[in-house]
């Protein structure tokens, strides 16, 4: 394949066009008497300028012709790129593939259309500077929705209001938040390694070890910082743990996180005393996010008695309002992580807690500089108080553009020559054909009519395009819709079974559990279909009737052990004749539901009767 032109050579390109335009204008309005001094004038080759002179098509528009889709097209696809881009759904290049192969599908020609070449997504992502490849990221859902200037805005205006309201003073306005860390992972990072290797990727050996370290970090709109305040999973603290900075408190919990008592601790036993002294005016003002150790009733007392005004900035947006994810806590891992490497390149294969002390102490200095902590409260609208500076990166709207309302009026206008046109193809032929009878007076390229209506042709052109790919996008909507029917119509039986199981295997134990489903509702008055039967009538002493004494009839239909309950029922309260045992036994041998509790009647026959 031919290198294609690099994007700086393309806007050269461009800009030379926009200079023989020019050229061109000046000579047909007299104002530059020749081709050469008009070429002298703009800048351009004389040969160039001539060859356009001649009636050559500028190099763009004879380059349309050869590719597979038309401008428009290409057009149509830029725009439907840029609005998935903007509602947060940015398509890979295998989609805008797809969508070329089905607008020429859609074009109907006569004859097989061929699909677009393999390398024509790269061909069209560089002749096209208003969009360009990059690497996708996971971005929460919650996270984009709140990502609203209606969320954002009232933000700022309660931290205004705030700080008007109690006289905060701009140096005691602190931000506090969590951070974990696993203790012997490392990042992926960009290493070198052999020419020779063919491997695509290197793999870089790592201690392994995921116990989970929390550390709860504090900084101040003036760049100073607090001691760190780590809480490490065990029982039992270590003398060992105080020695490299005795300014670090230090707690333990079960699993290595954060609890609301841990919380409150930090809050009473690090942050009041530490910056009582500091405070310049009477209140203090603690940004903090929704977790839920920060929004407890003895942690909002707790502030209240102590001059600190809280103030929860709103859900999934502490990746733009909260100063240490902007510009502390990214660094303050990566350094981390960079020492972890470098003490396993050194050969030691197991991370405890001395050595992460070590290597997190190292990379808190490296990451908490006085600029990185005054920019972080800076980029978040907060020291000085600007909502712009977050507002200005919200670029994801998650609400779908309203489609261009269609006329619903059906176009009847058939004259006895043109009939309607059914597709591009035919829209196209139409065009040219309109064209053709137009007056030559009206046929110059510069007519205003002309150009009017080439914009219609043009911009019915693009609605058809964006007709077929939402009538794709809502065909894979419907698809995608059944198949979340038919998910939710499925049987959501548990299987208790804790060994593997293959689907046979799985549909045995449904159907031996149905099974005995309906065995059950059968011993309970449910067989074969029929009615469920009436109760058995009981007396006021709580007895049911098979030879009842108080009754007086059989009732049929027990299972063996509402028989065995009954006759002990009968046995304590009357005396027993032997032809009703016999008769007892020989109804429940006929019964197959009781046949089971037969011998269960004999034993006990055999123990009253005797």
């Amino acid at each position: 394949m031919a290198p294609t032109r690099s994007k700086e050579n393309r806007k050269k390109s461009i800009e030379q066009e926009g200079l023989k335009e020019n050229a061109i204008r000046d000579l047909k309005s007299s104002k530059i008497q020749s081709g050469r001094e008009a070429a002298r004038v703009y800048g351009l080759p004389p040969s160039s300028l001539q060859e356009r002179l001649n009636g050559r098509r500028p190099l763009a528009e004879s380059n349309a012709t050869k590719r597979k889709l038309t401008p428009t097209e290409e057009e149509t696809l830029i725009k439907r790129v840029l609005s998935l881009t903007k509602r947060g759904y940015p398509p890979r290049p295998i989609f805008i593939e797809n969508w070329a192969n089905l607008l020429l599908a859609n074009r109907g020609s006569n004859g097989p259309i061929e699909p677009v070449g393999i390398n024509w997504k790269l061909t069209f992502i560089n002749r096209h500077p208003e969009v360009k490849s990059v690497y996708s990221r996971g971005f929460h859902y919650q996270r984009a929705k709140c990502e609203d200037p209606k969320v954002i805005r009232p933000w700022f205006e309660l931290v205004r209001s705030t700080i008007a309201e109690y006289g905060i003073d701009s140096s005691d306005i602190y931000n506090f938040d969590e951070t974990g860390f696993a203790m012997g992972l490392i990042k992926s990072a960009k290493v070198i390694i052999g020419a020779e290797t063919t491997n695509k990727e290197a793999f870089v050996l790592q201690p392994g070890k995921r116990e989970w370290v929390t550390a709860i970090e504090a900084v101040n709109s003036t760049g100073w910082h607090l001691p760190p305040y780590i809480i490490f999973k065990g029982k039992h603290k270590r003398m060992a743990w105080f020695e490299d900075d005795p300014t670090v408190r230090f707690q333990c919990s079960d699993n290595g996180w954060t609890t609301d008592k841990i919380t409150l601790d930090w809050l009473q036993k690090h942050f009041i005393p530490l910056t009582r002294t500091r405070t310049v005016g009477r209140y203090r003002l603690l940004i903090l996010d929704g977790h839920g150790s920060h929004s407890t009733p003895e942690f909002d007392a707790t502030c209240i008695e102590n001059d600190i005004i809280s103030l929860c900035m709103p859900a999934h947006t502490s990746h733009l309002c909260q100063p240490l994810d902007v510009s502390i806590f990214s660094p303050l891992k990566k350094s981390y992580y960079k020492h972890v490497e470098y003490r396993t390149r050194l050969g030691f294969s197991h991370i405890d807690k001395l050595d992460f002390l070590e290597a997190f102490l190292r990379a808190r200095t490296e990451a908490y500089k006085i600029t990185s902590i005054q920019n972080g409260f800076a980029a978040t609208g907060l020291i000085p108080l600007n909502p712009e500076r977050v507002l200005e990166k919200l670029n994801v709207q998650l609400k779908t553009p309203t489609p261009p309302g269609s006329s619903h009026g059906t176009s009847q206008s058939q004259s006895s020559c043109f009939q309607a046109p059914s597709n591009p193809h035919e829209l196209k032929q139409h065009s040219i054909t309109v064209k053709k009878r137009l007056d030559p007076v009206f046929s110059s390229p510069s007519n205003l009519t002309l150009v009017k209506l080439n914009q219609v042709y043009k911009s019915c052109e693009i609605a058809w395009h964006n007709a077929t790919l939402l009538a794709q996008e809502n065909m894979e909507l419907r698809t995608a819709i059944q198949k979340e029917d038919q998910k939710h119509k499925r049987t959501k039986k548990v299987i208790r079974e804790e060994a593997s199981l293959i689907r046979g295997e799985a549909q045995s134990l449904i159907d031996e559990s149905n099974a005995a489903n309906q065995l059950a509702a059968g011993l309970a008055g449910v067989e074969d279909g029929l009615p469920r039967r009436r109760a058995p009538p009981t007396c006021i002493r709580g007895c049911v009737g098979l030879i009842h004494p108080h009754v007086g009839i059989w009732t049929p239909g027990y299972t063996s052990l509402q028989i065995t309950v009954l006759l002990n029922c009968l046995v304590n309260t009357h005396p027993f004749m032997e032809h009703d045992w016999q008769e007892v036994t020989a109804q429940c041998t006929l019964d197959p539901r009781t046949r089971a509790g037969s011998a269960r009647l004999a034993m006990s026959q055999r123990r009253f009767i005797g």
